[in-house]
């Protein structure tokens, strides 16, 4: 007679449900491949940890912390994109059953790789965090595949995607419980969650199908029937896994790590022992708010209707790098970002890339060889998580000045013996550039070396919001005629 398959428990269907949804509508928002998506699913990228925390983003931070209280470490397995994913590659590999076991957690890892995340985060290296942060860990890889993107993204992001694989593939959650420092903290309170995975010891026959299947191997039976609610992800894989029903997923004790006591002994416990617990969760909620206080370019088309080449663009040498409206100033942009590229992979127009510059390496800049930034558009606000770019109204972006325009004479096109392209003054969308008489004792040597007076743009630097229109529709060639100078901290006019 064949054998019964054992069925999966309802709960282990829900998790992978709901984590399923939350995964695909994070990879939809990254992809930046629909329009809808920033206003409709931007709520699940806010709802990230880190970015919550960065973005002192109160309510999101608050359903986290709820969640981790009352259930553990759900967050890590249902709503965290990478946490999906290593699962994702853990199941891939699920023809070999059995593959796990019990091991002791890495304490001093855990712990030095949290402090040094928290020390980076306070001094605002926020792109050095970003690193092993799972949210901006995650949007690197999207946009792997998801939309052009510099070569320094494309190598951090596919070691990430490599690494991250093939730890799962053979160690399961080892990532999740060594070295992510969400992880690290979450786990600090998910060990006094009020449900949490427990082993009936009446029930339980120590055939350890449990602990070999653990993907965060947190399971000890050989050494005393007990989990380790620090490392368990909540990802109900035990609760399918045992035939006999020893598995349960219940309210417990706060220090119980499985069903072993009388009724009356659980009605025993010291009241000096619940205060103890209740004071160490304060205090861990506590801490975990404190610490919330705390491009190369990509390839472009070649030849113009396949008959000409084209001369790229090069990007003009700028005194001070553009950060995009919103960001408020270079500063804050800097401190807050993480480089997680959900900003540049929605960006519709193609201004945001990723820094090549090793102090902010991978975090978002303007450029505009490709496209420039328009006032009616405010989807980078819309969808940063943490804020690095806060929300703006179209009114308030369309007065926010980023930069302002310098023309550099010795590019301009002339088009006639007496006439300059004037392109800038015609598409500046703000009439911020003006074509004015270059004046008697201000003249232009013509091709024939004739001294001709010419009309030259003159730049209004308090009208001009630095949106780039002037220097990306300038047809000179490499640099253009006209640039963006950008400004360490906006300007409202």
């Amino acid at each position: 007679m064949a054998k019964e398959k054992q069925k999966k428990h309802p709960l282990w269907w829900i998790r992978r449900i709901v984590a399923l949804l939350f995964f695909a509508a994070i990879v939809v928002l990254l992809c930046g491949a629909f329009d809808w998506a920033p206003k409709a699913l931007g709520w699940v990228a806010r709802l990230q940890f880190i970015p919550a925390v960065l973005a002192l983003n109160a309510g999101a931070f608050i359903v986290v912390l709820l969640a981790t209280v009352l259930f553990g470490r759900i967050y890590c397995s249902v709503f965290c994109p990478l946490g999906v994913l290593q699962d994702v590659a853990i199941g891939a590999h699920g023809f070999k059953k059995n593959r796990f076991k019990y091991k002791k957690p890495l304490t001093w890892l855990r712990y030095t790789v949290l402090i040094l995340f928290i020390v980076a985060l306070a001094a605002g290296f926020s792109v050095i965090a970003g690193l092993i942060e799972p949210y901006s860990m995650f949007g690197r890889m999207v946009s792997l595949a998801s939309h052009p993107t510099s070569a320094a993204v494309k190598v951090v992001g596919g070691v990430s995607l490599i690494l991250i694989i093939v730890l799962a593939w053979f160690l399961g959650r080892w990532w999740c419980n060594s070295i992510c420092p969400v992880g690290t903290l979450l786990g600090l309170l998910s060990r006094f969650s009020l449900f949490k995975p427990v082993i009936d010891t009446e029930k339980c026959t120590k055939c350890r199908k449990c602990e070999r299947n653990c993907k965060s191997s947190c399971i000890d039976i050989k050494g005393g029937m007990k989990i380790d609610y620090s490392r368990c992800v909540t990802c109900m894989d035990c609760l399918s896994d045992c035939k006999f029903g020893a598995m349960k997923y219940r309210l417990a004790p706060v220090k119980g790590q499985q069903i072993n006591r009388s009724t009356s002994q659980q009605a025993n416990m010291s009241t000096s022992q619940q205060a103890s617990d209740a004071g160490r969760r304060a205090f861990l909620a506590g801490s975990l708010i404190a610490v919330g206080t705390a491009a190369v370019k990509a390839q472009e088309m070649k030849m113009d209707g396949g008959l000409a080449e084209i001369i790229d663009k090069k990007v003009p040498n700028r005194q001070t790098r553009i950060t995009p409206p919103g960001s408020q100033s270079a500063r804050n942009m800097y401190s807050h970002c993480t480089a997680c590229q959900l900003c540049v992979d929605n960006c519709p127009n193609h201004v945001l890339r990723p820094s090549t510059d090793l102090k902010h390496f991978m975090q978002p800049e303007s450029s505009y060889e490709r496209g420039y930034c328009r006032p009616e558009c405010t989807v980078c606000s819309d969808v940063c998580p943490v804020g690095a770019i806060r929300p703006l109204t179209v009114e308030e972006k369309s007065s926010t000045q980023v930069g302002h325009a310098v023309w550099v004479r010795e590019n301009c096109v002339v088009v006639s013996d007496r006439e300059l392209c004037g392109n800038c003054a015609r598409h500046c969308p703000t009439g911020a550039i003006q074509m004015v008489d270059a004046g008697g004792n201000s003249r232009y040597k013509d091709r024939r070396g004739r001294d001709i007076r010419l009309q030259i743009p003159v730049v209004d630097e308090e009208r001009c919001i630095g949106c780039g229109a002037c220097e990306n529709l300038c047809p000179s060639r490499p640099f253009s005629a006209i640039y963006v100078e950008g400004h360490q901290v906006h300007k409202t006019i």
